[in-house]
């Protein structure tokens, strides 16, 4: 990994989309900083489009696409796409599985998070488990092998797991943050990331990361992402000096910088 400070000014200069994750990326010890806001919507007057990519709940990506300076969320690991509607008011709202299938989706999740919690004492949901509508969350246990028992419960009941700084996740199919964006910029900005992987950059901090760090040509951990990178089978192309928002101004620089 290059500090992106040391980037060349031409480096990015064809990224027409940046999808960030969210907590700890764009948020630091769980604040957002208003420097950090202040950069989303200097990416969107500067012509870049802004597309959180987060594991947060349904609910907190709903406030996101209202009311942020972003063209989108995709939340909850890919499992669901937000935008606010064409007039400004409003959200329209997009399912992995389609609006159909979300009940039976949903309601096996349930049916999942429960028999973990029976089975296994040190399973707790999150206090946002009330918010999601596509993943159910554990909080992390303090030792790590109560960790793993929570993630080979998941994997036994079929979900589809990661781990990032705060949670442990399940899902149901064989979707990931990687996936869904491919899906929400070929449907919704007629972008196929297969033939143009310069145009995107994308920035995290951590191991549910990791699809999109292998998967893109410019991508930026913030600092602390070395915490993680044991676990990520491909580091991030560039480091930023500041962890969480402060490391993301740092990358929001050097995109506008490039334009």
């Amino acid at each position: 990994m290059k500090e992106i400070c040391s980037a060349d000014s031409s480096t990015f200069k064809h990224v027409r989309f940046v999808l960030t994750d969210m907590d700890e990326t764009l948020t630091y010890k769980g604040r957002l900083a208003a420097e950090t806001y202040l950069a989303l919507e200097r990416l969107q007057n500067a012509g870049v489009k802004v597309i959180p990519v987060t594991a947060a709940p349904a609910g907190w990506c709903d406030q996101m696409a209202r009311m942020w300076p972003v063209d989108g969320v995709i939340g909850e690991n890919g499992g669901v796409f937000f935008r606010r509607r064409n007039d400004g008011h409003g959200i329209e709202r997009f399912f992995w599985h389609g609006t159909e299938k979300y009940p039976d989706v949903a309601e096996r999740l349930t049916q999942i998070g429960e028999q973990i919690k029976r089975e296994i004492p040190a399973a707790h949901f999150t206090d946002d488990q009330p918010f999601r509508m596509t993943s159910i969350a554990f909080a992390k246990p303090p030792e790590a092998h109560q960790c793993s028992l929570i993630l080979n419960a998941l994997t036994q009941a079929g979900a589809t797991t990661t781990v990032n700084n705060l949670w442990i996740l399940g899902w149901s199919g064989e979707y990931d943050k990687l996936s869904m964006a491919r899906r929400v910029l070929r449907d919704f900005y007629d972008l196929d990331i297969d033939a143009e992987r310069s145009a995107v950059l994308y920035s995290g901090d951590s191991t549910n990361d990791a699809p999109m760090f292998s998967f893109f040509e410019h991508t930026v951990g913030v600092s602390t992402v070395s915490d993680y990178l044991d676990q990520i089978p491909k580091p991030p192309q560039w480091i930023t000096r500041g962890p969480g928002g402060a490391g993301f101004v740092e990358i929001a620089d050097a995109v506008i910088a490039a334009r």
